[in-house]
């Protein structure tokens, strides 16, 4: 293990050490908090939809979810260690 894995493997457990992550994969609904700030308020927004992908790559692992709002597709990428993220939680 060179210095660089090291170094984001520590970075790693210290921003997971306050979070559970659950185990996902594509094909699974998921709700994501997302903590979002407006002004001096702050508050935590979900966002429900379908895991299109996900990337499994150390510290810059993410995954894409794609829901319909409106009749439209929106998808959103989250990256998996992100302090904006409160919560996943796995529906189904």
């Amino acid at each position: 293990m060179n210095l660089i894995e090291k170094i984001e493997q520590e970075e790693i457990a210290r921003l997971s050490a306050n979070k559970v992550l659950p185990t996902f994969a594509p094909g699974d609904t998921v709700v994501v908090g997302v903590n979002v700030v407006e002004g001096t308020r702050k508050r935590t927004q979900a966002f429900e939809g379908v895991v299109i992908a996900k990337r499994n790559r150390g510290l810059n692992s993410s995954f894409i979810v794609r829901k319909i709002s409106s009749g439209e597709g929106v998808e959103r990428t989250f990256q998996t260690y992100s302090p904006l993220i409160a919560s996943i939680e796995v529906k189904r």
